[in-house]
């Protein structure tokens, strides 16, 4: 298990060295923060997510949501919002991917279990990914909680 996580450890500082990933980076972040706040917001604010009733299934899950587990709507919304907005701080930012990751992976499942469309389970899968990216680009500061960080051994003091 060290030698995998030692070769994932060289990995990831080979990537973070890749001048472009750095800008790269932002623009998923900021386009997953877009996705999130206006969802958020919404929910927050109480109101229903979409009035679309031709959405069928999809209407009756969402407004169900809305009307029976209103306290739940709201906390899925201040989640979404919370993580959206971790994401934007440089601080703050892998607390923000591992907070985002499990809000994104029940949409996707939602979307696949209600068949949505392939549009909107092609575009929740696409932000799924995104998120794992950002998990693995602040690798360094994952890492820790895998397991510990071991320093190489320190060479003989010559005499």
């Amino acid at each position: 298990m060290d030698r995998i996580l030692a070769r994932l450890d060289a990995i990831h500082a080979r990537t973070r060295r890749i001048r472009w990933l750095h800008h790269h980076t932002w623009i998923v972040r900021i386009l997953l923060a877009i996705g999130f706040l206006p969802s958020g917001f919404r929910k927050v604010i109480n109101e229903p997510f979409t009035r679309e009733e031709s959405l069928g299934d999809v209407y009756i899950m969402f407004t169900a949501l809305h009307q029976d587990f209103g306290a739940l709507y709201i906390v899925i919304g201040i989640c979404q919002m919370t993580a959206a907005l971790l994401l934007l701080v440089p601080r703050t930012a892998a607390l923000g991917a591992v907070m985002y990751l499990p809000l994104i992976l029940g949409i996707v499942v939602l979307t696949v279990s209600i068949n949505f469309g392939p549009g909107t389970i092609t575009i929740t899968c696409l932000m799924l990914l995104a998120a794992v990216y950002l998990l693995c680009w602040d690798w360094h500061r994952i890492r820790p909680i895998i397991g510990p960080v071991r320093l190489p051994e320190p060479e003989a003091v010559r005499r």
